[in-house]
């Protein structure tokens, strides 16, 4: 019950790579650097915040914990919102790192939607620092009971990584979970029809789940488990958990419950522990992929909400989309940095003139062209292709920084594109699939322009 052994894993890395797990992380994974040597991040807060409220430790159970301050607060007649407040600032002044078991399994790229029952930044942060080189890209999505937010989308369709704080989300506003009480009416709030984040639910109920570093205790541990399954944990099903964390495996009336009725539930000793083995685990399984040429070792990661400098500007109509990841995929597999707007929810001048800027930045622009841009006499890419015709008349004759690629069997002497386009070699790309010297053509091209 306490640990994995071979076969367990072997499933386990298998319906990740599926897309079937979602991890579910707690307060035991956030082992922050303070100035008293590593600490959990909960337990710095306590402390920190007993001293904002002017909170009398010596009154508190020995350790205290962050539901103590509070409590202690709230019957000495103080105001619940200014607790709120005093620990937004408490933790934006710290600006914590976050911690590496947080990056390792950040850095799972197969994980695409986590569930945090913390309200800190410290996971959507590491996220962006393992996949977007730390720009902002995560989307961030939180829960309260008066504010229900739930999943923009079904799964499969979700366009980036998503961090959703199902317990609230960090804000000047009582709106996330500091205590017991808060706990309390989240729980009976998630549990409503009419207050539950229904895509997420489905999601939750659907899937494997990894409790990572929770903190819940046995009666809690056995009622959230329920919720996620919305079924009895004892009837038949196809899906499972894992609990690693450093508590479950003592508490004795939890695993006898689990080894009675929820038999498909595993325990895993240490939080940290079980991500250190599982980013282990899930690396050695990649690496024969990675010899294999880049259309095997390629994994499509979403682009940057901003542009990064000198990336490759790819312009596409909607409906080559997964080519155009595919494109995305083999070029970085490459190391060439590309950006593409893949979101297109704005409007009006300030989207123009992003994509403008963006143009007017870029190291190389590559429109791609397809069956689907001669259909569209009218449409935004070809307002991309002008701008970036105008960046073109100030180079020099011959400068390259439009390098036109065909997805299917659309030829540079049928295509409907701009003159300018006509001149230039045509590249094919059957698909969005990338072949090695047009990966390396590119790089070497990158490399020039730095010399």
């Amino acid at each position: 019950m306490t640990t994995l052994d071979d076969d367990a894993w072997e499933d386990l890395l298998s319906f990740i790579e599926e897309r079937r797990v979602i991890p579910i992380v707690g307060p035991e994974l956030l082992q922050v650097s303070t100035d008293r040597g590593p600490r959990l991040l909960y337990d710095w807060v306590a402390e920190k915040l007993a001293g904002r409220l002017n909170v009398d430790v010596a009154a508190l159970p020995q350790p205290y914990t962050l539901n103590d301050v509070v409590c202690w607060f709230l019957a000495a007649r103080g105001r619940r919102e200014e607790a709120y407040v005093r620990l937004r600032s408490v933790l934006k002044d710290a600006n914590f790192a976050p911690p590496q078991a947080l990056r390792r399994l950040a850095a799972i790229t197969d994980f695409d939607l986590f569930v945090s029952t913390t309200f800190d930044p410290l996971l959507e942060t590491a996220i962006n620092l393992e996949r977007f080189n730390g720009a902002p890209s995560t989307d961030v999505l939180s829960y309260a009971p008066n504010r229900v937010t739930d999943l923009p989308s079904e799964r499969e369709r979700l366009q980036r990584p998503v961090v959703y704080h199902l317990f609230g989300r960090l804000s000047a506003s009582p709106t996330y979970v500091i205590s017991d009480e808060d706990l309390l009416e989240f729980i009976c709030a998630l549990q409503s029809e009419h207050l539950a984040p229904e895509k997420l639910f489905h999601e939750l109920e659907h899937s494997h789940l990894l409790f990572i570093g929770s903190n819940f205790t046995n009666w809690l541990a056995r009622l959230f488990l329920r919720m996620a399954k919305r079924q009895r944990l004892s009837d038949p099903r196809d899906v499972g958990e894992v609990l690693a964390d450093d508590h479950t495996s003592q508490d004795d009336l939890l695993t006898a419950f689990l080894q009675q009725v929820s038999v498909r539930t595993r325990i895993y000793v240490g939080a940290e522990r079980f991500v250190d083995e599982l980013h282990e685990r899930w690396q050695a399984r990649r690496k024969p992929a990675l010899g294999t040429g880049i259309g095997a070792a390629a994994r499509f990661l979403p682009p940057a909400r901003e542009m990064p400098d000198n990336a490759v500007f790819i312009s596409y109509a909607r409906e080559d989309l997964p080519a155009v990841q595919l494109i995305k995929a083999g070029l970085e597999a490459a190391g060439v940095t590309t950006w593409f707007d893949m979101d297109r929810l704005e409007v009006g001048d300030d989207y123009d003139r992003k994509i403008q800027r963006n143009i007017a930045r870029c190291s190389y622009f590559i429109p791609v062209i397809s069956a689907a841009t001669q259909r569209r006499l009218e449409a935004y890419f070809r307002r991309e292709w002008s701008y970036a015709i105008d960046r073109a008349r100030n180079m020099a004759d011959g400068a390259l920084f439009i390098l036109p690629v065909s997805i299917d069997a659309t030829t540079a002497a049928a295509a409907i594109v701009p003159d300018k386009f006509k001149a230039l070699h045509f590249t094919q790309l059957p698909g969005g699939e990338v072949p090695a010297d047009f990966a390396q053509r590119l790089t070497a091209f990158m490399r020039a322009r730095e010399l």
